[in-house]
């Protein structure tokens, strides 16, 4: 039975359909999760869904010569706002369903208009974006548990977080301290490496 889920998870990852997969299944954090090798697949799963659909929607917008802000916002907001509804009853949907997971990569669409076409917005304060965005990340990671309503609201803070810390640029005193020195970029460079194989490498250890 582990083999053929397994392979049912292999097919998910290679068709970029895992979160649909796992939303079958338990939840995320249950005794069984760490026993799924590719459980870790659902988030690329919602980015490959998320790049298919965003260009989609793009020239959809373009051809209209509608408001890109405008669009993009209202359907973030409605995809953060399926996460809210989502919960009590329905949280594993929340966590996997790209309907609620897709406002967190919108919201890097929304920067990318802002360095595009509103720079004035983001040019000031920029060790104060890199500072707030610092104490989001810091709060999540020590406030958010297994225990946590997850997305829900807590996910805000490692979005806006991430946000803030891109916008303020390489110039804030953080990203050019911190994540310019030789050893942050050194992990960012194999970052994806290990996001690939940390989960399956701890999975089977546990497994074992």
């Amino acid at each position: 039975s582990d083999y053929e889920q397994l392979a049912q998870h292999t097919l998910g990852g290679t068709g970029f359909v895992s979160n649909f997969v796992l939303w079958r299944e338990s939840g995320y954090f249950d005794s069984n999760a760490a026993a799924k090798p590719l459980l870790h697949l659902w988030s690329l799963a919602i980015e490959e869904q998320f790049y298919i659909l965003w260009p989609l929607l793009l020239g959809w917008v373009w051809k209209r010569r509608w408001n890109f802000f405008v669009v993009t916002s209202a359907v973030a907001l409605l995809s953060f706002g399926v996460n809210l509804l989502s919960f009590p009853g329905h949280a594993t949907a929340a966590f996997y369903s790209p309907l609620s997971r897709f406002w967190e990569l919108m919201m890097g669409g929304l920067l990318a208009y802002a360095v595009l076409y509103r720079p004035v917005l983001i040019a000031r304060y920029r060790n104060a974006q890199a500072t707030a965005g610092v104490a989001f990340l810091g709060v999540g990671m020590a406030l958010v548990t297994t225990a946590s309503v997850f997305p829900g609201w807590w996910a805000l803070l490692p979005t806006f977080g991430a946000v803030l810390l891109i916008a303020a640029g390489p110039d804030a005193w953080f990203n050019r301290l911190v994540l310019a020195s030789r050893i942050a970029v050194w992990f960012g460079k194999i970052s994806y490496p290990l996001y690939l194989w940390h989960w399956p490498l701890l999975s089977l250890a546990l497994i074992l």
